[in-house]
Order: structure tokens, then C-alpha cells, then sequence
């Protein structure tokens, strides 16, 4: 495909997106005319405050949570696949996954509110990642594989505690709120959550989607890198710090939806190619309108809702199995 034709599915991609957060926000048990919504998009009133309401304090929060949890794992992963140079890498290959876990586990096993289980959640992330980090720093060997090996053994553990939280728990009502969380969800939603998540995810993103062309280069090995000019260390410190913010602010607030981070990223490349210029804001456009459907599909399908992480394992897991077995590169 050559570069118009990219930037031709970039444009596809927005306006699909765009399409779908409006059919979305009509979508629900209370239904808002499509008539109705676009003149309130456009400066008028609903007809009635229950209207008003389900759109401002359900409706609109969720979607835009949605989006922002899609393009936050989707650019997460393709992130870390360009800097482990590592088709399989994902964004909790470094613990930020299980680490929100851990956190939002033990704020529900104190019985914390809701907001309190969002700032467990991400403060453990992000201390599971500096933990990570700095064994990983330490290690003998090839840095990129020492970090690759702490995040397994410090997810590994936190896995282990959020294990014994639940051998703990109360089992009647404890215990099936932690597993919930654990399978992912945006039913809960809040206005204050988007509000909470948006900045960090914002400084994550931003950068990610600026210094693009740098993750290109660390793809093609780091000698041929380094001979271009480039600060390895500091590139990749970069990025590896990014995406762990942008994973963190979005495990914090969905709990764990898997498959989304390692699937889009290979879905995209299959129409924009490998080039990060493209393939980063693609990724970022697909993996909104992914989970966005996803979480049509969830809160509209079915008479209950059915956690996220259910669903894109459903349909992530036979995918990328087709994906491994077609011809062509994979990577």
C-alpha cells in the first residue's frame, strides 16, 4: 500500500470512529433518538432531564473511557513491540497489568470506595513498574532481556499475592467484586474517572505519537541505530515510560482487558505496513473503535453485561490464531 493509500485508511479509520461513538451514544436499555442527539450535539435540548442525565452522567463517560482504554493499550502495544523488537509483547509484559491488579484487589478487600480502588490501582502499577525497572537495570546481560525477565518474575509474584487476597476474601461478597474486576469492565463508569485517567493518559500518548519515528528506529537494531544518531537508552527509557503510563491510567479504571494490545497492532499492520509514522495513530483510531464495539456488544447484547476481558479473549485469541497462520510476515 503505498502512502496515500495509508493515509487513506488512517482517514477510514477516523471516520468509522467517528460514526460509531454517535450510534453508541444512542445505544442502551434507555435509548436516545439519533434525531435527538444530533440536535443536542448541535446546541439544543433534550426532551426531558432523564434524557439529559443518562447522556452527561452515563452515556457520554463511558464512551469516551472506551476510546481512551483502546487507544491507550493499542498504542501501548504497539510501542513495546517496536522496542522489544518482539511480535508477542504486550502491554502488561512489564507487570503494569498485574501490578493494577494487585492494588485494586487489596483497595476491595479494605472495602475502599470506588475512586480509591482507581488510585490503588494505578499508584501500584506504576510502583510495579519501578520495581521492574530497577532489577531489570541491575541484571547481568542484555538489558532488554533482563527488564523482559523482571517483568515476568514481579508479575509472577504480584499473581501469587492476588491470590492469597482472594484465598482471604469474604466469599460471598468480597470475592465476586475482585473477580469482576479482574475480567474487566467499564460498567461502573464515572464522569470523575475520565477526568482521573485523562491526563495521564494524555502524557503518555502525546509523546508516543510525536516521537513516532524513533520507535522505527529502534526496530532495526540497536548498532544500526546508534550509527543514525540516536540516544538508545534514553529513546527507549522514552517510550518504555509512556506506554507504562498510558497501561497503568487504563488498567486503573477497566481492570484487566487482555488481548486488545497484542492483537490491533498486528491487525493494523496488515493496512498501513510497519512504518510507525502510520502504523502509531492507526493503532491508537483501531484500538478505540475495538473496544468501543466491544463494549456495545457487551452492555448491549446480552440481558447482563458480560465482562470485557471475556469478550476480547473471545474474539482475540481465534483471531490472532488465523493471524500466526496465514501466509506473509506476521511482524
Amino acid at each position: 500500500m503505498g502512502k496515500a493509500g495509508r493515509f487513506s485508511a488512517i482517514a477510514i479509520l477516523a471516520f468509522l470512529l467517528a460514526g460509531t461513538v454517535l450510534v453508541s451514544l444512542s445505544l442502551g436499555r434507555y435509548p436516545i433518538p439519533l434525531g435527538a442527539l444530533i440536535t443536542r450535539l448541535l446546541g439544543g435540548a433534550f426532551a426531558t432531564p432523564q434524557m439529559e442525565a443518562i447522556f452527561f452522567n452515563v452515556r457520554l463517560p463511558r464512551i469516551l473511557l472506551a476510546c481512551l482504554v483502546g487507544c491507550s493499550l493499542a498504542a501501548a502495544g504497539a510501542s513495546y513491540q517496536g522496542v522489544f523488537q518482539n511480535p508477542l509483547a504486550a502491554p502488561d509484559i512489564l507487570g503494569a497489568s498485574s501490578g493494577a491488579a494487585t492494588g485494586a484487589t487489596l483497595a476491595i478487600l479494605m472495602r475502599l470506595p470506588g475512586p480509591m480502588i482507581t488510585v490503588f490501582a494505578f499508584l501500584t502499577s506504576l510502583i510495579t513498574i519501578g520495581l521492574v525497572m530497577f532489577i531489570g537495570n541491575r541484571a547481568r546481560g542484555r538489558k532488554i532481556v533482563g527488564l523482559i525477565l523482571a517483568g515476568l518474575m514481579v508479575s509472577s509474584l504480584n499473581s501469587a499475592g492476588i491470590s492469597f487476597m482472594k484465598l482471604a476474601a469474604d466469599p460471598y461478597n468480597v470475592l465476586p467484586e475482585i473477580v469482576y474486576w479482574l475480567m474487566g469492565s467499564l460498567a461502573k463508569t464515572k464522569p470523575a474517572d475520565v477526568g482521573f485517567v485523562f491526563i495521564p493518559m494524555l502524557l503518555g500518548l502525546v509523546p508516543l505519537f510525536i516521537f513516532r519515528w524513533r520507535i522505527n528506529l529502534l526496530t532495526l537494531g540497536e548498532d544500526e541505530a546508534q550509527s543514525m544518531g540516536v540516544n538508545i537508552k534514553r529513546t527507549r527509557v522514552l517510550v518504555i515510560v509512556c506506554s507504562t503510563l498510558i497501561t497503568a491510567a487504563a488498567v486503573s479504571v477497566s481492570g484487566i482487558i487482555g488481548w486488545a494490545g497484542l492483537v490491533i497492532p498486528h491487525l493494523t499492520r496488515r493496512f498501513v505496513g510497519n512504518d510507525y509514522q502510520h502504523l502509531m495513530p492507526a493503532s491508537m483510531l483501531f484500538g478505540a473503535l475495538f473496544l468501543l464495539l466491544i463494549d456495545n456488544i457487551s452492555r448491549n447484547l446480552f440481558a447482563t453485561e458480560v465482562p470485557l476481558g471475556i469478550l476480547t479473549s473471545l474474539v482475540g485469541a481465534p483471531f490472532f490464531l488465523w493471524l500466526i497462520t496465514r501466509k506473509g510476515d506476521l511482524w
